[in-house]
């Protein structure tokens, strides 16, 4: 039974690639959430980090929002902000949670008494283009930037206040102890202000480092931990790395986002001959070689490079 206090969980990282283990979070967080909190959660928002992270491999931001997108292409709740990634530097987490926790506020007190069942008018969708896009002035003609109206719009239609929570694993919280990562006031605000919700990893014990911390002791409260019973070690550098030696990928990504790797040759797939002759094969006939049978509807099988024909 979900409650009646609005969250949105917000995910921040590099997502590359996003793997299944990302999208998981969500549905873990959102059901831990309404089961054992009054919270109602209704949306989340994976926001990749900017190019200038400075992370070794990582691929461009316009790959990493593509790849998000396939992969959230059967989500009706979690969408991508493009925000971050289109600032002209990289941007602190604490910054990122602040912006979108502005943006779903402002836009909820411009919007007024609008209904949900009313829909928005003309006049409405310009105030939350132009909330989106950085200003509340409705009359200042800007380019939608981040894709998220349609998701600001549904919240807007309601008058009740939203939280924005930060999404994290465990590695995440650990990561605060290490010196020099993060600013004390940044680990104060994203604790106390905004609020943390960590999926457990295995191995982690997340509630015996929050008690070795004085300042996550201080907002334990605030902190949701959610223990992940069906345990899933999938991460981006592992796949990488199964990607770089031609090793299958399959179920641990979205098939869509396999694809779209080894179409862009993304994670030094263009380095596997194996992979560039099942891209071949993807656009050819492959009934006579007795993989498939011929389509008399003339479609060009899908060819997963890590998988086989599909």
């Amino acid at each position: 039974m979900t409650g009646s206090h609005r969250v949105v969980l917000l995910a921040c990282g590099s997502f590359n690639p996003p793997t299944n283990m990302h999208l998981r979070m969500f549905e873990i967080a959102r059901d831990f959430l309404h089961r054992t909190t009054n919270y109602n959660v209704v949306a989340g928002l994976m926001s990749p980090v900017h190019d200038k992270y400075g992370k070794e491999g990582l691929v461009s931001g316009s790959d990493r929002i593509q790849m998000l997108r396939l992969a959230l292409n059967s989500s009706a709740w979690v969408h991508v902000s493009e925000w971050e990634s289109n600032q002209d530097e990289w941007t602190p987490t604490r910054e990122v949670i602040q912006y979108h926790q502005n943006l779903i506020q402002t836009a909820i007190r411009n919007m007024g008494s609008t209904s949900a069942s009313s829909g928005l008018a003309p006049q409405g969708r310009e105030i939350i283009d132009s909330v989106v896009n950085g200003s509340s002035d409705p009359t200042v003609k800007r380019h939608r930037g981040d894709g998220s109206a349609p998701w600001l719009t549904h919240l807007a239609t309601q008058a009740d206040p939203v939280s924005v929570k930060l999404l994290c694993g465990a590695d995440l919280l650990e990561s605060f102890a290490k010196p020099g990562l993060w600013k004390d006031e940044d680990i104060e605000a994203l604790v106390g202000k905004f609020g943390l919700v960590v999926v457990t990893r295995e191995g982690s014990n997340p509630y015996k480092f929050i008690y070795e911390s004085d300042v996550l002791t201080r907002h334990q409260r605030n902190i949701h931990v959610v223990t992940e019973w069906i345990t899933n070690e999938i991460s981006s550098t592992k796949v990488r790395r199964a990607l770089r030696r031609g090793d299958s990928v399959k179920y641990l990504v979205q098939d869509s986002v396999i694809d779209y790797i080894y179409k862009n040759a993304l994670f030094d797939t263009h380095n596997k001959q194996t992979a560039r002759a099942l891209h071949v094969l993807s656009e050819e006939s492959v009934g006579s070689c007795g993989l498939q049978p011929p389509n008399p509807a003339g479609h060009t099988p899908r060819v997963h490079a890590s998988a086989g024909v599909t």
